[in-house]
């Protein structure tokens, strides 16, 4: 059954990512993953609170930006006091979301993570079928448990 709706999603504008140290996640997506910084922002009082449903909100946040233009958003929440940490989402929980970057290559990434201190969640794979076939791709967690996926495209032979 199709529905008519009386509005349009235009666009996708950024993804949202809570943190518990602003400074290291911003290091890690500015530093290794060479996104740049937007801007940086602090949202407290009313503003936050009715943004996020959340009474008593305190929110610093970094915005960045990749080459290909999504904007990762960055948020340390230093209130309210009785936040969850340690949830460790698995990628098979419900709740668990993911953003996937398109990379050229793969391996180059790979290093340079673990060079920063994150690891790969699993093992690069080449898709095989569907829609991406070919695509190398891999799982990455940071400290906190955000998943990253990296994908990579098919190499062409040059003749």
């Amino acid at each position: 059954m199709t529905r008519r709706r009386s509005f349009r999603i235009l666009a996708a504008d950024h993804t949202g990512i809570t943190v518990s140290n602003l400074d290291r996640s911003l290091a890690f997506w500015r530093d290794v993953l060479c996104f740049e910084l937007s801007h940086t922002a602090h949202q407290t009082g009313e503003l936050a609170r009715e943004i996020t449903g959340v009474a008593g909100a305190e929110i610093k946040l970094a915005v960045v930006k990749s080459a290909g233009g999504h904007k990762i958003e960055l948020l340390e929440y230093s209130a309210p006091a009785e936040r969850k940490r340690g949830v460790n989402l698995r990628p098979c929980d419900v709740g668990s979301v993911h953003v996937a970057l398109i990379v050229d290559d793969l391996d180059a990434v790979l290093s340079a993570i673990n060079a920063s201190g994150w690891k790969a969640a699993g093992k690069p794979q080449t898709l095989r079928s569907g829609p991406n076939a070919g695509k190398r791709v891999v799982y990455v967690r940071d400290p906190e448990g955000t998943t990253i996926e990296f994908m990579q495209q098919p190499r062409t032979v040059e003749s």
